[in-house]
């Protein structure tokens, strides 16, 4: 009997062939229905569609640390791309859902759900100082590539400027031989970032400040002054803080290593104050004069010191703000109103005042009856009382109001009358305090009319001078003398009788006339003489 032996080997080799293609097959359709999401040049993401079709189901963005939502649609159908700006430097995590093609959906599933982490990114200068020439533009350069910046001559005011496409250096308009501006720049033109200082200097081997505010303008009393130089602070200045005058609370801070700034505190530099900082003879500052910087505070207006007066009590008027205008008791708030005053009215705290001093009254107006207000307050604060209200009386007044500080003493006005029998009646605070009978100048060397506020108060003294005649006195021991007007001025004086012009221009009084008259007439009260 014979056997037949049959041959498997090459149909074993080939059916392995086919199970190996048929893997590698189906390891490639596998392998081709899945979508990807990775990193976009210019948007967060990009989303591509595995090959055989597919469809993106939805897309979510989240900005870390709270998870907050960011709006987004899709450029080109792919690209992932806010609809509003984000902050440069912000951790976003992109969530897209495909859903497959469904003759790949039984076997891989229906959808596919694809995450990705990104930082926006944060554009980057090489230096915040550089060196122009001296008719060219200012060349900034970054370390990498960006899409958008804008500038301007304050952080809130800026001209934007997106790039027809990523550059890693952007040139900007120059104003003058050196400067600052703020610069905020973005990688990507749907990001923004918060604007920083850039300065450029001319070239040279001197030191160059830049000043801002810039020299010469206005400033309040609380605005910080920067200096941003050319080379470190250490090696221009040494380690010494440049002075500033008036000699004002505050501080210098250092910004950076070419930067300094100084913080005014409390009330600042003074309203109506010329501000001063001065530096080594061999830094040039742009746009000074004479080697320092200077500003200006403006002056506080006359409505607003006329209010003030009257709510401390060195007026004869009250003060009341209109409606929701109250000024906050602070320096701050304080100062603006003094630059800026509120509505309001003025009122009187005595209607019998005389009715000439209702006639010379004019609010917004500098006239003797402020003037005087003025010099009682300096006088009451031991100031030299010229009746100027310069800074410090400014700072003073502010200081009172916030503290609910007024005058105790009250108001005064003192009425001198040449009609025969020549007389003088003294008020205060709604009442006639003492009145009598008075000389005054005779032809010769007449009393002038008009009204005055009393710039010397004294006790006694001796007065000396000319008479009509033109023979010399010399007067020891006249007591309770307020002078009001040159060398005229209220005191005692004995005499015969009263009433009629016997003086050198002074206003005579019996003794005790005067010592009633004296305490009411401290230095700032207003004498009327008609």
């Amino acid at each position: 009997m014979s056997s037949h032996r049959r041959r498997r080997g090459p149909y074993v080799v080939v059916g392995l062939l086919v199970l190996v293609a048929a893997v590698v097959a189906a390891g490639i359709i596998f392998g081709t229905a899945k979508a990807t999401l990775t990193p976009d040049a210019a948007g967060i993401a990009k989303i591509t569609l595995p090959i055989g079709g597919g469809r993106i189901q939805s897309v979510t963005v989240l900005a870390a640390p709270s998870a907050q939502p960011v709006p987004v649609t899709l450029h080109g159908g792919d690209v992932v791309y806010p609809v509003k700006p984000v902050a440069a430097g912000t951790r976003l995590t992109v969530r897209v859902v495909v859903a497959r093609p469904s003759w790949i959906a039984w076997i891989a599933g229906k959808t596919q759900t694809l995450t990705l982490t990104a930082t926006a990114p944060t554009a980057s200068l090489r230096s915040h100082f550089v060196t122009a020439p001296a008719h060219g533009r200012v060349r900034l350069r970054f370390k990498a590539p960006i899409s958008a910046y804008a500038y301007g001559p304050a952080a809130t005011h800026l001209h934007r400027v997106v790039l027809a496409s990523p550059s890693a250096m952007i040139t900007l308009p120059r104003t003058s031989a050196a400067g600052s501006m703020y610069l905020s720049a973005q990688p990507r033109a749907w990001e923004r970032s918060p604007a920083a200082v850039v300065s450029w200097f001319p070239p040279g081997a001197g030191a160059t400040a830049v000043a801002n505010p810039a020299p010469g303008s206005q400033v309040k009393p609380s605005t910080p002054i920067t200096l941003t130089f050319s080379k470190p602070v250490a090696g221009v200045l040494g380690g010494h803080q440049p002075p500033v005058s008036p000699n004002t609370p505050g501080t210098w801070h250092t910004v950076n290593s070419h930067s300094i700034q100084f913080i005014p505190q409390s009330y600042g530099y003074g309203l109506g104050a010329t501000v001063k900082v001065g530096l080594p003879s061999d830094v040039h500052i742009i746009g000074a004069r004479g080697g320092s910087a200077t500003w200006s505070v403006p002056a506080g207006s006359t409505t607003r010191l006329q209010q003030l007066l009257a709510t401390l009590g060195y007026l004869p008027y009250n003060f009341q703000t209109s409606g929701s205008a109250s000024v906050p008791l602070t320096p701050a708030a304080q100062e603006q109103a003094a630059i800026t005053p509120p509505a309001g009215t003025f009122s009187l705290r005595w209607q019998n005042i005389p009715a000439w001093y209702k006639s010379q009254w004019a609010p917004g107006s500098y006239g003797e009856l402020t003037k005087g207000a003025v010099m009682a307050f300096e006088n009451s604060h031991g100031m030299t009382a010229d009746g100027v209200d310069g800074p410090q009386v400014w700072n003073a007044l502010i200081s009172d109001v916030i503290a609910g500080k007024r005058n105790s003493f009250g108001y005064t006005v003192v009425d001198v009358s040449q009609s025969s029998p020549e007389s003088e009646s003294t008020w205060h605070n709604g009442k006639t305090v003492a009145s009598g009978a008075v000389n005054t100048g005779v032809a010769a060397m007449p009393t002038a009319n008009g009204t005055f506020a009393v710039f010397e108060h004294l006790p006694v003294t001796t007065m000396s001078g000319t008479n009509a005649d033109g023979s010399h006195y010399v007067d020891p021991g006249i007591k309770w003398v307020s002078y009001f007007n040159g060398g005229d001025a209220l005191h005692e004086f004995p005499r015969a009788g009263y009433g009629y012009p016997q003086s050198d221009g002074c206003v005579e009084m019996p003794n005790a006339e005067a010592a009633a008259v004296y305490p009411y007439t401290p230095i700032g009260t207003i004498v009327h003489v008609s």
